[in-house]
């Protein structure tokens, strides 16, 4: 059974960082990319940060840019998520998937497989 395990969740105050993981096991993914959600009790999920496996290329939600980072794994269907200058208001679950398309990467019902998700919690 394919299965994306996210980790590296946990408690920061503000203007901390965490770098999230995100890696494939039990079998190989076919897949164009990953990407990164998240979801606050009460709010809907949103999009962070995807990554396109063929160019690299790298897409964010506004509110991310210039603070998160996504990266890739060299050898593995894995991606990471580097967080910086974190706020309270990014305190989520995180989630990560997988996008089979290479197309609208904001858009959560283009991913296949999730991952269980890793809390992030920014307070003081």
């Amino acid at each position: 059974q394919v299965q994306l395990v996210a980790s590296g969740g946990g408690f920061v105050q503000p203007g901390g960082s965490l770098r999230l993981s995100c890696a494939a096991s039990g079998r190989t993914i076919s897949s164009y990319g990953m990407g990164w959600f998240r979801q606050a009790p009460g709010k809907e999920r949103e999009f962070v940060a995807a990554l396109s496996w063929s160019d690299g290329n790298r897409y964010y939600a506004d509110s991310m840019k210039g603070r998160f980072i996504i990266s890739r794994d060299g050898v593995r269907i894995a991606v990471y998520l580097q967080m910086n200058s974190l706020k309270p208001e990014d305190t989520a679950v995180y989630f990560c998937a997988s996008n089979p398309y290479g197309s609208r990467w904001d858009i959560a019902d283009n991913y296949d497989y999730w991952g269980q998700g890793t809390q992030v919690t920014v307070s003081s």
